[in-house]
């Protein structure tokens, strides 16, 4: 999900304010052509390494809580209605967890208490602008470095190092442990329990990427608990198949009115590997790589909706928007899970990218595209620091050409 993530891939490498609305005026549902207007608006507000909010480190309560309130009126203020907030972004948290501690990305320092409630807040303060919150949890993810060390006393990744696996410089949870399993969802919903959340959100991270010349070593979890697959690649997704049939059915029993969606990784398998796979040529296959069988889940029900991170230009050799896009609105066509596209705002305007993401209408022709797809059913954006920058004014684009009216999200 993290900017870095794409450009790391060989394949991939003050308008707003014309658009303002009151808070009160955009959670009212629009019209189009007298029906309401029902559509996915989203915006994903990062907090791993301070990527969105908090700007950084240390700051006070009263900043922090400031720089989400903004965050959120700039949501409002292009017509977003729906806000998917980082929440546990290195098995932490950004809430009084009895599992983990609090998150080194408020204040500097894993397990200190910076003084609020930000999860409580963001509930609370979404739902008086009339936005939907989802809560975003990455399941497995420890740290991004490799030396348990560094983390607090308390951590449970220190108090269970068998749990932990180290790979390319960051520490990693075991999926193919059942007890590793238990604990995440445990901690995770503890949030959903505790608060009125619209959604529980997870993104692209299962099984880690791939580095070149490093092996995830999980041998004494497949050797314990591998029998009766035919390899570890399907051991593998068993996993991540377990962990995601089992959210769902927690998230349904503690919270019935919550939705729970997923963000993968924009390409499930290339057309080469697999005839049912996209026509693409991308260097990363969910399927083989992350061991997360995306399509599976869409086709099962096993979620409420999907955001394919389409994180690629119309034309892009590798990953053609404009190729993935009906490939995924046929995955989910005739299912019960929503599609949502994930749109790379974060390139738009950056000047290592390449030109169609110089021009401000290079987001606003997906939207366009997508209407010609009825499962597509709207688009979440990366990211909020994005959404505020607007740097050549893309997301204005958006705005003006597909958002002009309020809408809510899609039930």
């Amino acid at each position: 999900m993290r900017m870095g993530r794409v450009s790391r891939r060989a394949f991939a490498v003050a308008a707003l304010s014309a658009f303002a609305m009151t808070p009160a005026a955009s959670a009212a549902p629009g019209r189009r052509g007298g029906a309401p207007v029902s559509e996915m608006r989203g915006v994903w507000l990062a907090t791993v390494a301070n990527r969105d909010w908090p700007s950084k480190p240390g700051l006070s309560a009263s900043q922090q809580r400031s720089e989400l309130l903004t965050h959120l009126d700039t949501a409002v203020r292009n017509r977003l209605n729906t806000v998917v907030f980082q929440v546990r972004p290195t098995a932490d948290a950004l809430w009084p967890s009895p599992y983990e501690p609090w998150s080194q990305y408020l204040t500097g320092t894993q397990g200190k208490d910076p003084g609020w409630d930000p999860l409580g807040t963001a509930v609370e303060e979404a739902h008086a602008r009339g936005l939907k919150l989802h809560a975003w949890f990455n399941p497995y993810r420890v740290a991004a470095h490799a030396d348990p060390t560094r983390l607090a006393a308390s951590h449970p990744a220190r108090r269970n190092p068998d749990w932990v696996v180290a790979y390319g410089g960051k520490l990693f949870y075991n999926p193919g442990l059942p007890q590793v399993r238990a604990f995440v969802e445990d901690a995770m919903l503890d949030a959903v329990a505790r608060y009125p959340v619209d959604g529980v959100h997870f993104d692209d991270y299962f099984y880690p990427y791939p580095v070149a010349g490093e092996t995830f070593d999980d041998d004494a979890a497949y050797e314990e608990h591998g029998g009766g697959f035919p390899d570890r690649a399907a051991w593998r997704r068993d996993n991540i198949d377990r962990l995601v049939r089992e959210t769902a059915d927690r998230v349904k029993e503690i919270r019935p009115g919550a939705r729970f969606g997923i963000s993968p990784f924009g390409v499930w398998r290339n057309a080469s590997t697999d005839p049912a796979g996209s026509d693409s040529r991308a260097g990363v296959e969910t399927y083989d790589d992350l061991y997360a069988d995306t399509r599976r889940w869409v086709r099962e029900g096993w979620i409420d909706y999907i955001v394919p991170q389409l994180y690629w230009n119309i034309g892009f050799a590798a990953a053609d928007y404009a190729k993935l896009l009906p490939w995924w609105a046929e995955v989910a066509r005739g299912s019960s899970t929503q599609l949502y596209v994930g749109e790379a705002l974060y390139k738009a305007g950056d000047p290592a990218q390449a030109a169609p993401w110089q021009d401000p209408a290079e987001l606003s022709r997906h939207l366009a595209l997508a209407k010609e797809h009825a499962p597509v059913r709207g688009h979440v954006f990366f990211g909020a620091r994005d959404v505020a920058a607007d740097r050549i004014g893309a997301m204005a684009r958006v705005v003006a050409d597909h958002y002009g009216q309020p809408a809510e999200p899609p039930r």
